[in-house]
């Protein structure tokens, strides 16, 4: 079985509560029992999360090896320019690794995405944009390191697609699970 998520902002990929953490989890989902996310996604971030009870397919599909990309839809502060957006192309340091070069190109006009709650804070002064960035590797808040690394803050991040697989309209909260054409044709 294979399910995608909408998981929200303010759950963890997990369903086991950390001591102390304000953070939900996905047991708050009534999925199907023995499920567990291949990969994850921060609290603090939202987007599609795949789930599986199918031992195996976490290294088959998520593995840098395999090469299946993942699209993120990143709100960052200020407006980039070219030359920031390619060094972000090129791959960052971050911390002790560089990045391997990803696709990154900026959205416009920007997406018509679902309001967040919390809503993300907005300032008079300070322009903001959306980029999508594909990556083919998921180090730990590598998203938003990078786009710290070049000087523009991420405000709102979202993945949308797992390899051919995408969010689509799946609304915040709600999960499904993929058809067997799906399956055969999210990981081709």
């Amino acid at each position: 079985m294979l399910l995608a998520l909408h998981k929200p902002y303010g759950v963890l990929s997990q369903f086991t509560p950390e001591t102390g953490s304000r953070w939900r989890t996905l047991a708050d989902y009534r999925l199907p029992p023995d499920t567990y996310a291949l990969g994850r996604l921060d609290a603090d971030s939202e987007g599609l999360l795949l789930l599986t009870d199918e031992p195996g397919l976490n290294s088959r599909l998520l593995d840098p090896g395999s090469a299946h990309p993942r699209e993120y839809w990143v709100q960052v502060e200020r407006i980039p320019t070219d030359a920031a957006l390619g060094q972000l192309a090129r791959g960052v340091r971050i911390g002790d690794y560089t990045t391997r070069p990803c696709l990154v190109r900026r959205l416009e006009p920007a997406p018509a995405v679902p309001p967040r709650d919390p809503p993300i804070r907005r300032r008079q002064s300070v322009p903001d944009c959306w980029l999508s960035l594909e990556l083919v590797e998921g180090k730990n808040r590598q998203v938003r390191r990078m786009t710290a690394a070049i000087g523009h803050p991420t405000l709102r991040l979202r993945r949308v697609r797992i390899g051919q697989f995408k969010l689509g309209d799946l609304a915040p909260g709600c999960w499904r699970e993929l058809t067997p054409a799906e399956r055969a044709t999210a990981f081709a």
